[in-house]
């Protein structure tokens, strides 16, 4: 398995700076990402895939269900960076359908460790209980439910100082939060984006 690794990075690594040389240096010489992503973990949603984006263009950090806590170091930690360093000027959090975590937070069973991380998606089912019991079938209930994770996650990183400074500096940085569909490769804008006048148009 992990010679298969390094014979796919081989190739990989060959097609690209054949495709365009020079690619590698000039990727090495800076990191100047316009934007800092807040994802889930799920394989099938890689960020600067689905995005459209080459690896410099965009600095991830990947949880279970794209869960935003208050006191997730390593979060916290990454948006100071990108905010504060990089000086990114969009971050996306952005969740997907079909999530297995949301799925997780709502089954009822023993998870262990991933009980405590995926508590606030439990608070905000029991929140949204009416409007959840009004989409058709468990799928869409789950995915509004991902959709509400989204919303609150933008929140909460709107209130973290981190922002706070920013936005009290006169700092350009805009907080958005976008959906994914698995089954069309759709990004989705949720329209409860903070910190900008200009809105976010979906292609």
């Amino acid at each position: 398995m992990l010679s298969d690794l390094f014979e796919n990075n081989a190739r990989w690594a060959a097609r690209r700076n054949a495709e365009e040389p020079g690619y590698f240096s000039r990727l090495a010489s800076q990191q100047a990402p316009e934007f800092f992503w807040i994802g889930c973990s799920d394989s099938r949603v890689p960020a600067n895939v689905v995005a459209g984006l080459d690896p410099g263009e965009v600095f991830v950090h990947r949880n279970v269900a794209n869960v935003v806590h208050s006191t997730d170091m390593n979060l916290l930690s990454a948006l100071e960076f990108a905010v504060d360093v990089l000086k990114v000027r969009e971050i996306v959090v952005c969740g997907h359908h079909g999530c297995g975590g949301v799925r997780a937070a709502t089954e009822g069973l023993p998870q262990g460790l991933t009980d405590h991380w995926l508590e606030p998606i439990r608070r905000l089912a029991r929140q949204f209980a009416i409007d959840l019991a009004k989409t058709a079938t468990p799928d869409e209930r789950l995915d509004r439910l991902a959709e509400f994770n989204v919303v609150e996650s933008v929140r909460r990183v709107a209130e973290t100082p981190i922002l706070q400074r920013a936005w009290g500096r006169g700092q350009a940085v805009a907080v958005h939060g976008l959906i994914y569909g698995l089954r069309d490769g759709r990004l989705r804008n949720l329209d409860c984006s903070v910190g900008t006048r200009r809105p976010v148009r979906e292609t």
